[in-house]
């Protein structure tokens, strides 16, 4: 899932709701991964935090590293949120697209939900990400 809208529009409060939903009627662990540490006093305590900053996740690849490195230490994970895509990663749309793309599959074939929050227009996404905005 795909939370899209300009700076302000009111993405990080709709990811937070939607992480302490989550939390409470999990079957397995929730993470989350933030540009930095907005969220710790926001989010339920039970929900692993990471940083993105801490481990110089830069880049597209880099972040992809991180979520299949978190899923093959912890197969219990069915739930991800990413927080401001476009800072963690450094890019923009085109990059963008492609890692929502991929984390698309991702989550498909290791049975959890991604959902991840973009700052930019809805109306200028691709049609492939348009399917995965809510």
């Amino acid at each position: 899932q795909v939370i899209m809208g300009l700076k302000g529009s009111g993405k990080t409060k709709r990811l937070i709701d939607a992480i302490n939903a989550t939390v409470a009627e999990a079957q397995g662990d929730v993470v989350c991964i933030e540009y930095g540490k907005g969220l710790t006093y926001d989010v339920n305590y039970r929900v692993r935090l990471v940083n993105s900053k801490e481990y110089g996740i830069n880049n597209i690849d880099k972040l992809k590293g991180l979520l299949s490195g978190l899923h093959a230490g912890n197969f219990d994970i069915t739930n991800v949120y990413i927080d401001n895509l476009y800072k963690t990663i450094g890019a923009d749309r085109a990059v963008g697209e492609e890692f929502i793309l991929w984390c698309a599959e991702f989550a498909e074939a290791n049975n959890m939900k991604i959902t991840i929050t973009v700052s930019d227009d809805a109306a200028g996404a691709s049609d492939a990400v348009k399917a995965y905005l809510v």
